[in-house]
């Protein structure tokens, strides 16, 4: 039988266990209402608490200043990527700039190229996307409305150590898959976006970051409901919101806060959990390729393959026998993944390590 424990799907990821059996009661009745949280009434007194309160607990982990809107909205990154363009890129004197560095970042240029013009200023296609620019390297406009990138690329598991500084132009990320798996300085960014289905929570909410200087910037005429200034003058409570999700949300950041002890102490786990896992890839080298090149290697997503085809299936056979889930490969460049999401322990870590360390003893 498989496992919430051993959950390594690269979204929706997983849960921790305190957070399961809150939202288990929470769908029944929740406990200071004795309404299911599914029928909770989004103009409610509670559902504005809860509003306040997931957005404190986000400025808290990070330093967030209150020039930063916080909001909760709905359509994933998907959206985002079309959105950020008609929102920020209106009559540019230059071409919206992208990072093409993987599976994602392809799509957020697709999307946007609907939009906007829009330039990549560097591609990692010819590497299979196995690679990171360095910053410094980028041929840019001074005058291009913004640069946008993708902190971690979940398909290709790759992930930027750092951002750029002084650009001159404001900075975008997608860091839907990273977020608050690790510090980062929030004022070197314009906007920060992440939906939630990776560390987050489940599916259907999407947490922006957008500093105020933005909003001067959007253009008359966008529907309301693509307009980030009406999503900030109601609050993320414009139309329905996702109550569910966004609860989901709050009980994750109490987690992250009350049981782990906040992002530095979560960065440090992910850190070792991710040497852990690593590790046991390159004692059987000559079994397993790792995707990524070393110096581009995400602590967040670990795509790899075996060397011989004919022992894929039998891995993953091997693995849901012994209640691990979510170990497919992207439909894109195939192999495996295991995803290291916030909630997945360093004790499922172990377990995998040692399951791909008695694999390699048998069929290597």
């Amino acid at each position: 039988m498989l496992s919430n424990l051993l959950n390594f799907s690269g979204g929706p990821g997983a849960l921790p266990p305190s957070v399961l059996d809150q939202t288990q009661r929470a769908i029944s009745a929740l406990p200071d209402t004795g309404i299911s949280i599914l029928g909770m009434s989004h103009r409610s007194s509670w559902f504005k608490a809860l509003l306040q309160e997931a957005q404190d607990n986000i400025r808290g982990f990070l330093g967030v200043p209150e020039r930063y809107h916080i909001l909760f909205l709905q359509g994933g990154s998907s959206l985002q990527f079309s959105m950020i363009p008609m929102n920020f890129a209106a009559a540019p004197k230059a071409p919206a700039e992208f990072v093409a560095s993987g599976y994602w970042s392809r799509k957020a240029i697709g999307e946007a190229a609907a939009v906007t013009p829009a330039r990549i200023v560097w591609d990692g296609a010819d590497s299979g996307y196995r690679r990171l620019p360095a910053w410094s390297t980028l041929e840019r406009s001074a005058e291009s409305p913004f640069l946008h990138y993708i902190s971690n690329e979940t398909v290709e598991g790759l992930q930027f150590r750092d951002a750029p500084s002084d650009i001159g132009v404001p900075l975008i990320a997608d860091m839907s898959s990273d977020f608050l798996s690790r510090r980062f300085d929030i004022n070197d960014y314009a906007m920060v976006y992440a939906h939630a289905q990776k560390n987050l929570g489940p599916a259907g909410v999407t947490l922006t970051l957008i500093d105020d200087a933005m909003l001067s910037r959007i253009p008359a005429g966008l529907p309301p409901m693509l307009d980030y200034r009406t999503h900030v003058e109601h609050g993320s409570n414009y139309n329905t919101p996702p109550v569910f999700s966004i609860y989901v949300l709050n009980l994750v950041s109490r987690w992250l806060r009350d049981e782990i002890g906040g992002v530095d102490a979560m960065e440090a786990i992910n850190r070792r959990k991710a040497q852990t896992l690593y590790q046991a890839l390159e004692r059987h080298a000559g079994m397993t390729e790792i995707h990524a090149d070393p110096a581009a290697r995400s602590a967040m997503n670990v795509a790899f393959r075996f060397r011989d085809p004919v022992l894929h299936d039998v891995f993953l056979t091997e693995a849901h026998a012994a209640g691990f889930s979510g170990l497919e490969g992207h439909r894109s460049i195939g192999g495996l993944r295991a995803s290291l999401y916030n909630a997945v322990s360093e004790q499922a870590v172990q377990q995998l390590a040692g399951l791909i360390d008695d694999f390699a003893r048998r069929h290597g």
